[in-house]
């Protein structure tokens, strides 16, 4: 036999060799979840960030972080729990947008007693400050005392007492982060700031609300509905469920896919008449 032809023979065989091991492996069935399923993970999810919210409050958890998408509830849930506890808002504090280092150590200055909470709600720009996230690790540290420093040549000043800012002091306060950041994604994804938001999660409570992509917002949004969302906007049940079918028939043109989006399109049923959709749709989803 030419020498060519063994070699072609050779290749080949090998090449069928490797093509039935590969036909031959066993694949792992993939797992997908029922509706049912997802909304019943959903559930404990938000139950068991209430529970988190209520050792917050009580100081047995001395700082979390809330991570999902946004509008969905993540920030209802916490502020219904402080509002209740806390309803004249004397021991806790809701933060969101900019916030600047010098800015932070006074916030943490003014809320550093024991039964103090201090709320950072989509004020993620804190996450890219070095500075602050620092301030931040030593607030959030396990250690028995949390001493926060900012020392400079300048002098804070508070500008609602008009009282001169110590350069250090112990922070016995409570923090809780709420976030759309995915931090396990950043983390696993080598983020620029994944080293700030891995020091922060091994110094807080985690808690990723497993809304992963438009299926899971929209089981989200039948189930808040179910619970009463919308009973406060004079529907009724059928015309709730027109709602409902609208979001799920125009999710992928939605602005977005949110429980604000649910009122949106409740207010235009609740208006009534045959063109409802036709403004829903120009009003809620793009061109």
């Amino acid at each position: 036999m030419p020498r060519g032809v063994y070699a072609r023979k050779t290749k080949t065989n090998s090449v069928k060799a490797q093509m039935d091991r590969l036909l031959n492996v066993q694949s792992t069935p993939l797992v997908l979840e029922t509706d049912e399923e997802i909304e019943a993970r959903l559930r404990e999810r938000f139950e068991v960030l209430a529970e988190m919210t209520d050792m917050a409050i009580s100081g047995d958890a001395r700082a979390m972080i809330v991570s999902g998408p946004a509008g969905l509830g993540k920030s209802f849930t916490v502020e219904t729990a402080l509002n209740s506890w806390d309803p004249d808002g004397v021991n806790h504090r809701i933060v969101k947008g900019y916030v600047r280092a010098p800015g932070l150590f006074k916030l943490l200055y003014a809320h550093q007693n024991a039964g103090q909470v201090l709320v950072f709600d989509d004020a993620d720009e804190v996450f890219l400050d070095d500075t602050a996230i620092n301030l931040l690790k030593a607030a959030c540290d396990t250690s028995d005392r949390r001493i926060i420093s900012y020392i400079t040549e300048a002098t804070l000043i508070d500008e609602e007492t008009a009282e001169r800012l110590p350069k250090s002091f112990e922070f016995k306060g409570t923090i809780i982060f709420i976030t759309n950041y995915d931090f396990d994604r950043m983390i696993d994804g080598g983020s620029k700031i994944a080293p700030h938001l891995e020091a922060l999660v091994s110094r807080a409570h985690y808690i990723d609300l497993a809304m992963k992509n438009r299926r899971d917002y929209m089981i989200r949004i039948r189930q808040v509905i179910k619970d009463g969302l919308l009973s406060g906007r004079g529907l009724t049940e059928l015309e709730q469920y027109e709602v409902v079918q609208f979001l799920e028939t125009n999710q992928d043109k939605l602005r977005e896919l949110s429980l604000r989006m649910a009122l949106k399109v409740a207010d235009h049923r609740r208006e009534g008449g045959d063109r409802w959709k036709v403004r829903a749709k120009i009003g809620c989803c793009r061109s």
